[in-house]
């Protein structure tokens, strides 16, 4: 009898370890589907993330990334002082040049007389400066050094009293900014003009030695 039991037991137990090993692969295909699909969203979430991070460098990349030069020459034009601008379009290769509406000045760093400044404008295809305009009279004032002396295109050398600028045009029929009880004549001989003291006029003898500005048309003025 206790034999059979034995066996019995063991044929019963036999039975519950293979009902075991039939159960582990139903199970596991009962969570297999959930699985992959879960590792498929994994995937996905990490490739998503993924292209998203590489967005982002590629936008901070090229934000640091200077633009590629342009083939035309309005790109490949920048911004230039005042003074770099002026003397590309006065074509000259000295650095004294500066343009104010439309004209190109000179401003010359050394003193001759009055002759001898308006042939160094000559030679520079230019002539001494004529003043037309408040406007005009302003700019030169402001790139001169206070009270120092700059020759202008105005003198009364051909007739004492009537002061003519350099295109032949008479000064008392335009714009004129003489300084107090200018031009007097003082002593004779006071005959050609320049700017002084605040920018404003006075007359002196033409072999005084002063600075001087020239002047000529920017290019492709008429």
């Amino acid at each position: 009898m206790m034999g059979r039991v034995g066996a019995y037991e063991r044929q019963q137990d036999g039975t519950g370890e293979e009902n075991e090993t039939a159960m582990a692969p139903s199970m596991l295909g009962q969570y297999m589907p959930q699985w992959k699909w879960k590792s498929s969203y994994l995937i996905y979430m990490l490739l998503a993330i993924a292209f998203l991070l590489i967005i982002i460098l590629f936008g901070i990349v090229t934000s640091k990334v200077p633009p590629l030069a342009s083939h035309s020459n309005k790109a490949d034009v920048k911004p230039m002082p005042q003074q770099v601008y002026g003397l590309a379009l006065c074509d000259s290769n000295d650095a004294q040049w500066v343009q104010f509406s439309g004209k190109c000045y000179y401003f010359s760093p050394e003193k001759a007389t009055w002759m001898r400044a308006n042939r160094k404008c000559e030679e520079k295809h230019s002539r001494l400066v004529i003043i037309k305009s408040m406007a005009e009279q302003n700019f030169l004032h402001n790139q001169t050094n206070y009270n120092q002396r700059y020759w202008i295109g105005l003198s009364d050398r051909d007739f004492e009293g009537e002061w003519k600028w350099m295109d032949g045009s008479d000064s008392q029929n335009g714009f004129t900014y003489w300084a107090e009880g200018e031009p007097n004549d003082s002593s004779s001989g006071e005959d050609c003009a320049h700017l002084w003291i605040n920018g404003q006029w006075n007359d002196v003898y033409c072999t005084y030695p002063c600075y001087y500005i020239c002047e000529k048309l920017m290019q492709g003025r008429t």
